[in-house]
Parts: structure tokens; sequence; C-alpha cells
């Protein structure tokens, strides 16, 4: 996971071009496996979806 210091810094600070900007997970930081549709990364996306947190998912099974 990201160190907090990193993820507070990557979030105030303005890119100098906008192509150059990054999501990041604003729970965990994480830059990688982000899904725009729920504004987190795949890891707590996981961990929300599980706990029936996030309304209308729910774990497939067939």
């Amino acid at each position: 996971m990201a160190r907090k210091c990193l993820v507070v810094k990557a979030f105030q600070k303005k890119p100098k071009y906008k192509t150059r900007v990054h999501s990041r997970c604003p729970l965990c930081g994480r830059p990688r496996g982000y899904i725009r549709q729920f504004n987190m990364c795949r890891i707590c996306f996981r961990e929300r979806a599980l706990r029936g947190e996030i309304p209308g998912i729910k774990k497939a099974s067939w």
C-alpha cells in the first residue's frame, strides 16, 4: 500500500499539465486497478462489495 504521506501529497499537488493527472483510490491511495464508476480501487471495491456497502452489487454465483 502507498504510504500516507505520498497519498496526501499526490492529492494536494496539481500537475503541470492536465494529461499528467493519475487517478488514485481516495480510500487507500492505490494508483493501479482504479474503477472510475465507483471511484475506488479494485481491492477496496471488493472489500466493500462483500460487506454489502455498495448498493446493487453482490458476488456472482452460478
